[in-house]
């Protein structure tokens, strides 16, 4: 059950995160913002990974053309979902912004089923179905013909590059076969130097100015990486227990998270339908942690 803990975590780490990415997106663009949160993940997560050897040794990873595979697939699908997500959030507002891409938690479940031999109770598919309808309650349901069609393909857009992005991390974390919770570690760290790698070289190719702006704002910078790192290692020490499907569905408490932050630090105006999608993912929480 210790995916449950983590889960939380991540959830929380990941709610202050995007809130700190919305107020950096105001001022740099989104291809920026996106790096924000690998550039100095990457040396947080090398002293975690430093740290558990030192507590626990373990033997360092095989490289294999698979796991090779599901990094490179997971590092790309994360920076794509991520520059999605903070375009979505200068168009809604911010918990509808966070909103629209969690459905990453419906379409994970039905990918891993497809497509990765994952399986799921009836209970688990309740507690799925039950967070994609308090998904749509807390993204405002009743208002849904005012949203225009670019706004819903970049939210499921970015729903579907965190799902496959999240399946690919534990098929990596499988892959290494290696000691709890080392796996997860290697994988998160392997993730974020790729990332920060790539990102910082297509900056430097096409938009320095970018780098620049970073630069010039590192407390934002560092908190962001501090919160992407943390929530990491709760997502990928999760998923590296349970199935993707009934730990992003449980980590739909962050839209609680998030819905608190919009209120009080953005102070942005909550719908009534958000208490009944609160109340739901509450129910699909239960669900998904007795199945």
């Amino acid at each position: 059950m210790l995916w449950i803990p983590f889960t939380l975590m991540a959830a929380l780490m990941q709610a202050w995160r995007n809130a700190f990415q919305k107020k950096l997106s105001n001022e740099v663009a989104a291809s920026g913002v996106t790096l924000a949160r690998f550039v100095l993940a990457g040396p947080m997560a090398a002293l975690y990974l430093s740290g558990l050897h030192q507590f626990q040794p373990a033997s360092g990873p095989v490289f294999t053309v698979p796991l090779l595979g599901f990094i490179l697939g997971a590092a790309l699908m994360q920076i794509l979902a991520t520059a999605l997500m903070v375009i979505l959030f200068k168009r809604r507002n911010y918990a509808i912004g966070v909103g629209l891409a969690k459905s990453e938690a419906v379409l994970a479940a039905a990918l891993g089923v497809v497509f990765f031999s994952a399986s799921l109770s009836l209970l688990g598919w309740l507690g799925v179905l039950l967070g994609a309808i308090a998904i749509l309650l807390l993204s405002g349901i009743n208002r849904i013909r005012s949203w225009s069609w670019d706004s819903l393909l970049l939210g499921i857009g970015s729903g579907l590059a965190f799902a496959l992005t999240s399946l690919w991390v534990r098929q990596a974390s499988l892959e290494l076969g290696l000691p709890f919770p080392h796996g997860a570690a290697w994988v998160l760290l392997l993730v974020l130097l790729l990332q920060t790698l790539l990102l910082t070289v297509w900056l430097l190719i096409t938009d320095r100015s970018t780098l620049l702006a970073l630069w010039q704002r590192p407390g934002l910078t560092l908190v962001i990486s501090l919160f992407s790192c943390l929530g990491s290692i709760g997502w990928f020490t999760a998923m590296s227990l349970e199935t993707v499907a009934l730990v992003k569905t449980l980590g739909q408490v962050e839209i609680f998270f998030s819905l608190l932050i919009s209120r009080y630090l953005f102070r942005e105006s909550l719908a009534r339908a958000d208490k009944w999608g609160l109340l739901l993912i509450v129910v699909a929480a239960i669900c998904v942690v007795w199945a």
